[in-house]
C-alpha cells in the first residue's frame, strides 16, 4: 500500500487537524481522530473501520505499531514528528500512531435489549469528558449502551474518546435528536415483550438508589450537568431515584452519579444471581 508523507502543514494535515476541534467537519467526513494505544487497539478489536493510520516518520516503530500497520488495511500516513505531536495533543512526548476511524451509525438498533438490559440516556451533556467517563463506567459495570440526546456535546470529540480509555469502542454510543425518538424506539421494544422501566436520577427522587429494584430491565436517565433532567424526560420517567448525600454537597458530577447508580445496578444483579445459584443448589435432590 502506498504511503503518503506529510512534512508540512499542507491541505491533508489541515483536514486531519480539523477532526480535533471542528465538529461540523467531523460530521461531514463521518470520521474522527483516535489517540492512544489502548483506544486504537480497542477500535481494531471491536471491528471499527480504520480509514487511516498516521505514524511517526522520524523514529523506528514499536512492535505494536509495526503489527498494527501490517494487519490493518488502512491508508498509511508517515508524518513529521512535530506535526504528529500537534495531532496527538500529548502533554509530554509524541504519539507513535494515531488513527482516523469511521463513525458508527446513529441507530438505536445498535443497542440490544434483553432480560437484563441496562441502558443509559445522557440528556444534553455539555462536557465531552463527562460523556467519555460515563461510557467507561457503562463498560465497567456491564451496561448495554449510551444514548446522548438533545443539543449536546459531541461523543466523537477527542476529549470524550480519550476519557473513555477505549470503552467508546466496546459500548454502543448513539446520538438522538430528542426524547421522542428514544421513546418511539423504547415503545417498540416494549411491544416485543421487554418491560423496560425508565428511571431518572435526581436529588429529589422518590426512592433511594439502594432501595430501588435495579435488577429489572432499566433505561437510566442522567440529566444535564447544570439543569438536571429536562421537563420532558422527567414526565416520561416511570420512577425517579436519588443518591443519599452527606456533608455540604447537594449533588454529584453527572459522570460520578451515573457511576454510583451503575455500580448499584451491577451489585444488585450479581447478588441476585448468587442467590439464584444458592437456591438451585439447595433444591437439588439428596442422594
Amino acid at each position: 500500500m502506498a504511503i503518503q508523507r506529510i512534512s508540512t502543514r499542507n491541505a491533508r494535515f489541515q483536514q486531519l487537524q480539523a477532526l480535533l476541534g471542528n465538529r461540523a467537519k467531523r460530521g461531514r467526513a463521518k470520521e474522527f481522530l483516535v489517540q492512544g494505544v489502548r483506544p486504537i487497539t480497542m477500535a481494531v478489536e471491536h471491528g471499527w473501520t480504520v480509514r487511516s493510520l498516521i505514524y511517526d516518520a522520524g523514529r523506528p516503530l514499536s512492535r505494536w505499531a509495526e503489527d498494527l500497520l501490517h494487519r490493518v488495511g488502512a491508508e498509511r500516513v508517515a508524518m513529521a514528528p512535530h506535526l504528529l505531536a500537534e495531532l496527538g495533543e500529548k502533554a509530554e512526548g509524541t504519539a507513535e500512531v494515531l488513527a482516523v476511524v469511521e463513525m458508527a451509525p446513529d441507530s438505536l438498533s445498535r443497542i440490544a435489549v434483553h432480560d437484563d438490559f441496562l441502558g443509559l440516556v445522557f440528556d444534553r451533556p455539555t462536557q465531552p469528558g463527562n460523556i467519555g467517563s460515563i461510557v467507561r463506567s457503562a463498560d465497567a459495570f456491564g451496561a448495554d449502551g449510551l444514548i446522548v440526546t438533545g443539543h449536546a456535546a459531541d461523543p466523537y470529540d477527542p476529549r470524550s474518546v480519550r476519557a473513555s480509555t477505549g470503552s467508546f469502542f466496546a459500548v454502543p454510543v448513539v446520538r438522538s435528536p430528542s426524547h421522542r425518538e428514544v421513546m418511539a424506539w423504547l415503545e417498540g421494544q416494549r411491544a416485543q415483550g421487554w418491560p423496560v422501566a425508565v428511571v431518572g436520577t435526581d436529588e429529589d427522587g422518590d426512592a433511594d438508589v439502594s432501595e430501588f429494584d435495579l435488577t429489572r430491565p432499566v433505561l437510566l436517565l442522567i440529566g444535564n450537568e447544570t439543569a438536571g433532567l429536562s421537563a420532558a424526560w422527567r414526565d416520561l420517567c416511570d420512577h425517579v431515584i436519588s443518591i443519599p448525600m452527606a456533608g455540604s454537597a447537594s449533588s454529584l458530577n453527572a459522570s460520578n452519579a451515573a457511576s454510583v447508580v451503575l455500580y448499584e445496578a451491577r451489585r444488585q444483579r450479581l447478588a441476585g444471581r448468587r442467590t439464584a445459584r444458592a437456591s438451585a443448589v439447595t433444591s437439588l435432590p439428596r442422594r
